[in-house]
């Protein structure tokens, strides 16, 4: 896997990303607007992959998904240095409240919006109310400034390796893989998000809790997992630490592990690596070759529109092959 720079180091169309960013989190948490979040934060993707200064917002509609309400925005941002939509937001101390409590981990747009009704506007103002939090939110407000840190790759390989290592001590017929932008081949990611399965288990036959369960014992058993947020049946939500050495003092992690069905497995990795816009346009293509693609099952479309029986998947090349699409390594799935 190739190992990707920063992109926040060489994208010169930062400034922009960071503006369209705030603006998608405006929509989503104070506005519950997921269609304007999407569009935003489609449009941040875009130009940080851009690999050159835009200089108009008519350059920018040249983009896929950049229409012209977005590129009079970047003309007005190169033309005055600022956004007179984005002064109003940040001027009003509901939205501005709102989009800092929704960064503890657990608190949701909802939840935010009713400790803004309780008179609750900050993380300062959280901390002097935890009667009113849940254990989850309690969590995250503990381990907030943690949590706000990106998390380097070389951590993200380390935390890998001991994860691994435990789950191969408990039986090697686990299989485990870390997703998300660390599989593509990000400098830096928010969490670590791992992927499980185990031959004995699919999806015709009953659920397995005792897999994932095991595997969360063993790890807070050697101290790796020092939290737990939440444990069902097929996934955990957590948090996870380093050993601190003389020469390191580790951050605590966010840490989910995702058990999944044997024959489903492959479908979920290539799901949950993403990116978001490449599953998108792997979809469309599945659609017009015939099949319904989700982070489940590959399946045939027959003339009546009906899905048939999933198709049998062993690997994520098997999945390309079906839908006659070029295999893509992960760190080549950035779209």
């Amino acid at each position: 896997m190739s190992k990707r720079k920063d992109p926040t180091v060489e994208n010169p169309n930062k400034d922009f990303c960071d503006f369209l960013m705030e603006l998608a989190n405006y929509e989503k948490n104070v506005n519950r607007q997921m269609h304007k979040y999407n569009v935003y934060r489609k449009a941040a993707g875009v130009l940080a992959k851009h690999p050159e200064r835009i200089k108009s917002g008519r350059e920018a509609k040249g983009l896929d998904g950049i229409g012209d309400k977005i590129g009079k925005k970047i003309d007005e941002f190169i033309h005055t240095g600022k956004l007179e939509k984005l002064e109003k937001i940040r001027a009003d101390d509901t939205n501005t409240a709102i989009t800092e409590l929704t960064k503890v981990t657990g608190i949701g747009p909802a939840a935010a919006q009713k400790f803004v009704q309780d008179g609750i506007m900050s993380i300062e103002d959280l901390k002097n109310h935890t009667d009113k939090l849940n254990h989850h939110q309690q969590i995250g407000l503990k381990h907030y400034e943690d949590f706000e840190k990106r998390i380097p790759r070389e951590e993200m390989i380390e935390l890998q390796d001991k994860a691994f290592s435990e789950i191969n001590s408990i039986d090697t017929e686990y299989t485990a893989k870390v997703c998300g932008s660390f599989r593509r081949g990000a400098a830096s990611s928010g969490d670590i998000d791992i992927l499980l399965t185990h031959p004995s288990y699919t999806s015709t036959s009953k659920k397995m809790p005792d897999l994932l369960r095991r595997v969360v014992a063993r790890l807070e058993e050697i101290s790796f997992v020092t939290d737990r947020l939440s444990l069902g049946d097929s996934k955990f939500m957590g948090v996870c630490k380093l050993e601190d050495t003389d020469d390191a003092k580790h951050c605590y992690r966010r840490i989910d592990i995702r058990l999944i069905p044997h024959d489903q497995y492959y479908c979920a990795l290539l799901y949950f690596t993403g990116s978001d816009m490449f599953n998108k346009d792997m979809r469309g293509v599945a659609l017009e070759k015939g099949f319904t693609l989700n982070e489940y099952t590959i399946r045939p479309v027959g003339s009546t529109g009906v899905p048939g029986e999933p198709l049998p998947v062993s690997c994520e090349e098997d999945i390309f092959d079906y839908v006659d699409m070029t295999f893509k390594k992960p760190s080549e799935r950035n779209a």
